[in-house]
């Protein structure tokens, strides 16, 4: 059974399973200063869906798996600036990947906003990566 909250970060040490775009390495070090250790995981019944005019998804349940990365290590620090990243759309679950381990994730149950596409990681590389990372460097400059 899965445990939400909403934005009630996890007790440490807990893993953050990150479907969009916190599994890119330079959108970690904009955030973090470091990218912590990761790898990749997957969970079953969910899909990471697009949504209308943003360029970054959002975990709802569907048929099918979910591709990401389980991050490990983060500190009660670097969980907060990534709480404060986070939309207020977003609840955190803790969900379990195939392979059994755990992590926490920002998702919504509420699929309303979530397009019938899926995210697709490469169209994200390609056409909004690189400005995506500078936007978060520029937010993590004022945060905190």
């Amino acid at each position: 059974m899965a445990q939400t909250t909403p934005h009630r970060l996890p007790e440490a040490p807990a893993a953050l399973f990150a479907y969009g775009t916190l599994r890119f390495p330079g959108v970690l070090e904009a955030l973090l200063g470091r990218v912590p250790e990761h790898s990749p995981g997957i969970v079953e019944g969910w899909r990471v869906a697009a949504l209308d005019g943003r360029v970054y998804p959002v975990l709802v349940p569907g048929e099918g798996a979910a591709g990401g990365v389980l991050i490990s290590g983060l500190t009660a620090a670097e969980w907060r600036v990534i709480d404060a990243y986070e939309d207020d759309f977003y609840a955190l679950e803790r969900l379990t990947l195939v392979d059994g381990r755990q992590g926490w994730a920002y998702l919504t149950r509420d699929g309303t906003a979530a397009l019938p596409v899926d995210w697709s990681p490469g169209d994200f590389t390609t056409r909004h990566l690189s400005a995506f990372t500078g936007r978060c460097r520029a937010w993590r400059s004022t945060y905190g």
